[in-house]
């Protein structure tokens, strides 16, 4: 156990399950990704090891802390507040458990041999600790009433949201994510990004119910052309994985996604639209800035053990380049096959 001044962190028990999702459930920190559905996750699916650590101030739980264990041969050993998500980090209403459940991070880190500890927060948090500074995020409030939603889209969006309107396409909620995976695996092929499996979106809908939720938009013909896998939490709705078809562009299926997915949470009270995580300077990145989304940095800050560079394992990164390319000319069920065995390392 690790103490800081009369804050105590100790790893999760079962017999805390409750008390830690009840801590998500109202602590402003809190994301989507701190729920305690995602250990099941990380344990079943994905096969890696969890670290959640619990901080207590006497009885009251004060602050939470969920890690993973990754250990990889093309991308080494490390551990992860959180991989897969765009967020992590500590989730705290006490600024002294921020600062002890770090300290008993960096110490777990080092007893576990890591190469390096990385916190994805959305708030700068260890001045001194290196920092990522690839990623932004974009969130805007939902407006209360439909066609002011519609409005507050830039005019050039809002052009190509009537158009798709205008062509009758429609959308529809699935009631699990086998269509939606097709469309997926589709667009990370193209994109030359291994896929995560289909067990992997089953197990989501499974442990997060109604909270996961799959929208297909459909061409006049009833084709499944688009769609988009969210998130809610409290009153957020997270857009998180999306996949098309080639024919999508043409049709503006993906400007109608978002204004559906968008016209949907005005229409059921949700207050915050997190159009999620781009790296700068990409499509995704101005997508959403041509949405009238502004980009709020992200920080995610290490602890370096081996080595004194931030590590690099994305596609931003030049010397994935070729490996890029070679994936998207494999055949699509060598990919479907091979793929999340490789993207469960990615993180």
């Amino acid at each position: 156990m690790t103490a800081a001044a009369d804050v105590a962190v100790a790893p999760l028990s079962d017999a805390d399950s409750a008390a830690w999702e009840g801590f998500v459930a109202a602590c402003p920190d809190a994301t989507f990704f701190h729920r305690l559905g995602w250990r099941t996750i990380y344990e079943e699916v994905f096969r890696h090891r969890t670290h959640y650590l619990m901080a207590r101030r006497g009885t009251d739980v004060v602050g939470v802390l969920p890690l993973v264990e990754l250990r990889s041969v093309l991308f080494g050993h490390s551990l992860v507040s959180l991989p897969f998500a765009v967020y992590g980090g500590v989730a705290s209403t006490d600024v002294q458990a921020v600062s002890a459940l770090h300290r008993a991070a960096a110490s777990l880190g080092e007893r576990l041999g890591v190469q390096h500890l990385e916190l994805r927060d959305r708030c700068q948090r260890e001045g001194d600790w290196p920092q990522q500074d690839l990623y932004v995020t974009f969130r805007k409030p939902v407006l209360p009433e439909v066609e002011a939603n519609m409005l507050a889209i830039p005019r050039k969006q809002r052009a190509m949201v009537r158009k798709a309107i205008q062509r009758n396409l429609s959308s529809v909620i699935d009631a699990d994510t086998d269509r939606f995976f097709e469309l997926y695996a589709d667009n990370q092929h193209r994109h030359g990004t291994p896929p995560q499996s289909r067990e992997y979106f089953r197990a989501l809908k499974r442990i997060f119910g109604d909270d996961c939720e799959v929208l297909t938009v459909l061409s006049p013909s009833g084709e499944a052309v688009s769609g988009v896998l969210s998130f809610y939490f409290r009153d957020e709705v997270l857009p998180y994985y999306a996949g098309d078809l080639p024919s999508a562009r043409d049709l503006a299926a993906n400007d109608f996604k978002y204004w559906e997915l968008l016209r949907r949470a005005c229409e059921r009270g949700i207050k915050v639209f997190d159009y999620g995580r781009s790296k700068r300077e990409t499509g995704s990145f101005d997508f959403k800035k041509n949405w009238g989304f502004e980009p709020q940095a992200l920080h995610y800050e290490y602890r370096l053990y081996a080595g004194d560079s931030v590590p690099q394992n994305n596609p931003a990164n030049p010397k994935y380049r070729l490996a890029i390319d070679v994936w998207r000319r494999l055949p699509r069920r060598v990919v479907n096959a091979v793929g999340p065995t490789l993207a469960r390392h990615l993180g």
